[in-house]
């Protein structure tokens, strides 16, 4: 159950959304410079379009532009939420907060960074390309550019709210990218749509604000020819014609409302009627999004299902088998699997190397200052035996098993550190293995290739492929992987879970046969106890 109330959770979740934010501000500056760039291309692409029937084209451009730019922005949103989608999932799964609570809280922080998006560029487009300037005008163009940016936003969010992948959501993105671009009305206009298809663009959001645009551009003012038909010097009677959509025979300009009747079957008497079909086009995405995001983050953390190589399933779960045949081969299965385990454990060879450091010190820059992670640590590492560091989190026992590994990448380390007594060598790293928090593994291969491969390439070329898989063998033995052995990595929800994972991480470093140490950074972190307990057997005796 729920401990706090929905609209404290919709508090809560909103300020920690203008919090990453504040905290991410680069990312944010960055959009609004690349918005303002943008702004400045395409308004001088535009600059100085006349205020005649030439200049048609260049401001019905000019609308297209700004409209399909302040829509298809909200298209990365796509892969901001699943980014943040285990987080929420697991924040769920301990019922933390409504996932429907965390996306309202999202849109809300998204409302002062899309105003100050629209701000920046639709400002400088207007009036660099030369619009109209009428108050009236002006703000109803930046009303309907900053709508749209949010009835887009909506789209897209409930694409990535619907889908469980993001291949699926971009896929079904791409698709409706290419009809919203095709059947807005500038590229085809409405006439030279194809009946069948026609109907698209009664579906297509972009559709309604370029048709506001257009009308708020071109009603209600008359536009001087640039060209006539026939081009006489003597423009005399009604002999002549403009050669625009919506001229009048012998009359000098074309009015604005007869030409986007005309060329896009448009009218301004839809303004009003468009702004209401894009505020019920927000609404009900936007209902559909927060529904989605409540019903389509169930928690996917762990696994459900291994997935095996074709042909290379465990007996028990093969279909074909009888029932007799499966009980034989269980009991078969059992029969040696004491000798097999110790078997896998009398593979690792005895440790009596002694390794010791003292007065170990590391030293970082952050922000231009040094600052001083470990501080004249000494310790030593008895043979034979598994030695554990103990402390709070923050304490530096990761950055200690760096340092000590050599598998940092910055920062001075001073101290001694010796092998029997001896200075490290240039082979201390290939005589270490490290196991560190995260489970890196490629997930398409199977948990044998995965040893294989660790064996293959961090033994010695001296030692023999069949030795090396021999060995391998011996650790999926040891560590008890033999059930899911040929089982595909994978990923969360179809593919190991956290524990097979941490084991197979474990076995990596095993199958690389350490002569010398092997370094575990919290191995036991989401492992039951039963796999520890037999992960530090393993340990022990190694």
């Amino acid at each position: 159950p729920y401990i706090i109330s929905v609209p404290m959770q919709i508090k809560l979740n909103t300020i920690r959304a203008y919090q990453r934010l504040w905290n991410d501000a680069a990312a944010t500056i960055s959009t609004i410079v690349t918005n303002i760039i943008m702004a400045l291309i395409i308004g001088s692409v535009f600059y100085g379009t006349p205020d005649a029937t030439a200049g048609f084209t260049s401001k019905g451009a000019t609308l297209f532009f700004a409209v399909l730019l302040n829509a298809l922005t909200a298209m990365s949103e796509i892969n901001s939420l699943y980014s943040q989608r285990p987080i929420v999932e697991k924040h769920n799964s301990f019922a933390f907060y409504h996932p429907a609570t965390e996306a309202i809280a999202g849109v809300l922080s998204d409302i002062p960074v899309k105003f100050a998006l629209s701000v920046v560029f639709n400002i400088i487009l207007y009036f660099l390309a030369g619009l109209q300037r009428e108050a009236s005008n002006f703000f109803l163009y930046f009303l309907i550019t900053f709508i749209i940016t949010f009835v887009m936003s909506a789209i897209f969010r409930t694409l990535a709210a619907v889908t469980k992948t993001i291949s699926q959501a971009m896929g079904l993105a791409g698709v409706m990218i290419l009809i919203l671009v095709v059947y807005t009305g500038f590229v085809l206009p409405v006439p030279s749509m194809h009946p069948w298809f026609e109907w698209l663009h009664y579906l297509n959001p972009i559709y309604y604000a370029f048709e506001i645009l257009i009308a708020n551009e071109f009603h209600g003012r008359e536009f001087p020819c640039s060209s006539y038909v026939p081009s006489y010097a003597d423009l005399s009677g009604d002999a002549f014609s403009c050669t625009a959509a919506g001229s009048v025979a012998g009359s000098r300009t074309v009015n604005g409302d007869r030409y986007i009747a005309l060329n896009y079957s448009y009218s301004y008497s839809h303004v009003w009627r468009n702004f209401g079909i894009l505020i019920a086009f927000l609404v009900g995405f936007m209902l559909i999004y927060f529904v989605a995001s409540e019903l389509n983050s169930a928690t996917t953390s762990t696994a459900e299902a291994l997935v095996f190589r074709r042909g290379h399933e465990p007996a028990r779960f093969r279909q074909d088998h009888k029932s007799g045949s499966d009980v034989e081969s269980t009991e078969a299965s059992k029969a040696p699997a004491a000798d097999s385990e110790d078997k896998g454990m009398g593979a690792m060879e005895a440790q009596t190397d002694t390794f010791t450091w003292r007065d170990v010190c590391y030293d970082i820059e952050i922000k231009g200052e040094p600052r001083r992670l470990l501080d004249n640590v000494s310790g030593w590492v008895k043979p034979g035996t598994l030695t554990a560091l103990m402390g709070v989190s923050g304490a530096g026992k990761t950055t200690l098993l760096d340092v000590l590994a050599h598998r940092t990448s910055m920062g001075v380390i001073t101290g001694d550190m010796f092998v029997n007594g001896r200075g490290l060598d240039e082979s201390f790293q290939r005589k270490t293995g490290y196991v560190q928090q995260q489970d890196l593994h490629l997930d398409t291969a199977t948990v044998r290739e995965s040893l294989r491969f660790s064996a293959m390439l961090r033994q010695p070329a001296s030692v023999s492929v069949q030795e090396k898989y021999d060995y391998v063998e011996d650790v999926i033995k040891m560590l008890k992987m033999e059930e899911f052995a040929e089982a595909i990595v994978g990923v969360p929800g179809e593919g190991l879970n956290v524990e097979q994972r941490k084991l197979l991480t474990i076995g990596v470093e095993l199958a690389a046969k350490p002569k010398l140490l092997l370094f575990l950074d919290e191995p036991t972190r989401q492992v039951p106890c039963p796999t520890n307990s037999h992960s530090f057997q393993i340990l022990t005796m190694s």
